[in-house]
């Protein structure tokens, strides 16, 4: 048995993993587990389980949550582990083959010895990242470790990701560096390290304009955002590139070279790479246009992060901007309508949107942009006054009279966001799966429903990221790509990733490797949960099992059974087939409304055909298992 404490708090045992429940007693083990082999103490672990406000019965509890924890240990077979009560304290006793965090630290003490050695050191490094499965303890409630664990633990991840960077770029695999670092800049604004070495891969790639773009991005960031300039290093990266200066590894660039001696520098508190929520960290947080450093930042709120090669949905970001910064009406008393909600299926880009539109009306709103995680690592949503709590200390006392902007990310009812459309001086951006139209009814507002990219958009972003070169080497295969990915934006972000990583893979012989089996090759080999399939099945998950199932059916069955071309027609005969049960027209609504179903023609409602092709495959391989037992 081994435990998993890099993502969320799980049990393995070979190939079955059982994520743990949120409970106390996991809040215990999380807590013993991140100081494995050592004593700790009562006093600390009371505080874990319960945070600062203890109750009076605290020390008896914590003998009741050690009980739980064993026989959590008993039902799931746990063997050779066991919790030992010591003076002061309690301890649990592994190793790196039963604990994922030794086996990371082990791995990269492993790394640093094969420091001459660059092959050797970035194969260490990466198996060592390998481990890492997700946010780090999405599943254990407790703000105490969230706010005094993580992000030490965090920043271990960061340094090696940083180093894994710097061993690419110094072995001239720069084109495989560069996926690793678009997502580590936008995740960390502030962590010049990162947009260094982004700038560096650009240019080295044959990227100059995009690489001084980069840096034009970054320092409008730094500026802007925490009114500092770039440092020395990017400032004078900078100016190598507009020199034409070689700065390649034998440049003193490479691993063996700057980075090398220096090693690892200006770490910030790391935070979860996404799709997860930020934890807790010492990065300086803007408040109302100012850079101020909060001891303890909220999980859930941060600056609005650029979103890097954003194309498309131009008529989108137009009238939403235009909506954002209108005057108010006349006879509006000063008030302004609150909300914008941008809603449609998972992964159809309403986040990148929001985000986007939100960097575009930076101007009116000088009390500052905020990005609010509405759902937490495991998809469960955060409550409505857990929220609201956090965006006051974000959004601090402020400036009488000056707006701000509020994007609610990954909103799941409108419960959650009734609390915070209660100050003039708001706006806000919803995204969500879900239509909202409670919300809409009694708050107003406009609604913006995204679906794919049309054929233009979807060759924009191909050329966006792979480059104009690459792409127009080869339109008709590019076109071709594209449809592969059914114009679906998550889709195309996956492809462009991984086309990234093999610079000299034709696009021609890309369409053949994509075509045999769009649904598996749609996914990063690195990071499994950026994959097409896995975002489908965690939109399944959040429904509720009866949807799901009827979903599934809908989904593997005829196109008759969404009231298409051969049923009965209108809504009271949709799904009326001869040899399939009728699928009730509510049924139907309340999958549309959860962004699943999108409307037609043909018939009231259509499924993308990736989606489909995916709850085909579904349905196939449960049969398979039925067929086994």
């Amino acid at each position: 048995m081994r435990f998993q404490l890099l993502g969320p708090l799980a049990l393995a045992d070979g190939p079955d993993v059982v994520v743990l429940q949120p409970s106390k007693p996991v809040i215990l083990l999380a807590a013993l587990l991140l100081h494995a082999n050592s004593t700790v103490s009562a006093e600390y672990l009371q505080r874990a389980v319960w945070g600062e406000d203890q109750p009076a019965t605290a020390k008896a509890a914590l003998q009741t949550c050690v009980l739980r924890l064993r026989r959590l240990f008993t039902k799931h077979g746990v063997t050779g582990t066991s919790i030992e009560a010591v003076p002061g304290g309690y301890r649990i006793t592994a190793g790196p083959p039963t604990l994922d965090l030794l086996g990371f630290r082990d791995q990269v003490r492993r790394a640093t010895a094969l420091a001459g050695d660059p092959e050797a050191e970035l194969y260490t490094l990466k198996d060592a990242l390998s481990l890492w499965q997700g946010s780090l303890l999405a599943n254990v409630r407790s703000d105490v470790l969230h706010r005094d664990e993580v992000p030490r633990l965090s920043e271990e991840r960061l340094r090696a990701v940083e180093r894994v960077c710097d061993l690419l770029l110094g072995l001239g695999r720069c084109g495989e560096a560069l996926v690793d670092l678009w997502t580590a800049t936008r995740v960390y604004p502030g962590h010049e390290r990162f947009h260094e070495q982004l700038i560096e891969a650009l240019y080295r790639t044959g990227r100059q304009s995009q690489a001084l773009a980069e840096y034009r991005r970054v320092k409008g960031f730094l500026l802007d955002e925490l009114g500092v300039d770039p440092s020395p290093s990017l400032r004078q990266l900078e100016l190598s590139i507009l020199r034409g200066e070689d700065l390649g590894a034998g440049g003193g660039s490479g691993a063996g070279g700057i980075r090398g001696a220096v090693g690892i520098r200006g770490a910030v508190g790391a935070l979860e790479p996404a799709p997860a929520a930020p934890d807790p960290g010492s990065t300086p947080r803007v408040v109302r246009g100012e850079a101020v450093p909060l001891p303890a930042p909220a999980p859930g709120v941060g600056p609005v992060p650029a979103v890097p090669h954003f194309t498309g949905r131009e008529a989108e970001a137009a009238a939403m901007a235009a909506r954002l910064t209108a005057p108010p009406p006349p006879d509006a008393g000063g008030q302004r309508p609150l909300t914008v909600l941008v809603s449609g299926a998972p992964g159809i880009g309403k986040s990148a949107l929001a985000q986007h539109v939100a960097h575009l009306v930076r101007d009116s709103f000088p009390a500052g942009r905020l990005l609010v995680r509405m759902t937490r690592a495991d998809g469960h949503p955060r409550t409505a006054d857990e929220v609201a709590a956090e965006v006051a200390a974000a959004l601090g006392s402020g400036r009488a009279g000056e707006r701000a902007l509020l994007v609610l990310d990954d909103v799941v009812d409108a419960g959650q966001v009734r609390p915070l459309l209660t100050s003039p001086d708001l706006a806000v951006v919803v995204t969500s799966r879900m239509g909202l139209g409670g919300l809409i009814a009694t708050h107003g507002g406009w609604v913006h429903r995204l679906t794919a990219f049309t054929e233009a958009e979807s060759y924009a972003l191909l050329l966006a990221a792979l480059g104009t070169e690459r792409v127009e080497a080869e339109p008709r295969a590019a076109r071709q790509l594209a449809a592969l990915c059914g114009h679906f934006p998550a889709a195309l972000r996956i492809l462009t990733a991984r086309l990234l990583t093999r610079p000299g893979l034709r696009l021609g012989d890309a369409v053949d490797w994509l075509g045999d089996d769009p649904l598996a090759r749609l996914t990063l080999t690195d990071s499994p949960d950026h994959s097409v399939s896995g975002l489908f099945d965690r939109a399944l998950g959040r429904l509720d099992p009866r949807l799901s199932e009827a979903f599934l059916r809908i989904g593997s069955g005829p196109p008759e059974l969404l009231g298409g071309t051969g049923s009965t027609g209108g809504p009271e005969g949709a799904g009326r087939t001869g040899s399939h049960p009728p699928v009730p027209e509510d049924v139907l609504e309340q999958l549309a409304d959860a962004g699943l179903l999108e409307d037609g023609p043909p018939g009231p409602y259509r499924i993308h055909d990736l989606l489909r092709a995916h709850l085909r495959r579904t349905v196939r391989i449960r049969n398979r298992r039925t067929e086994k037992v």
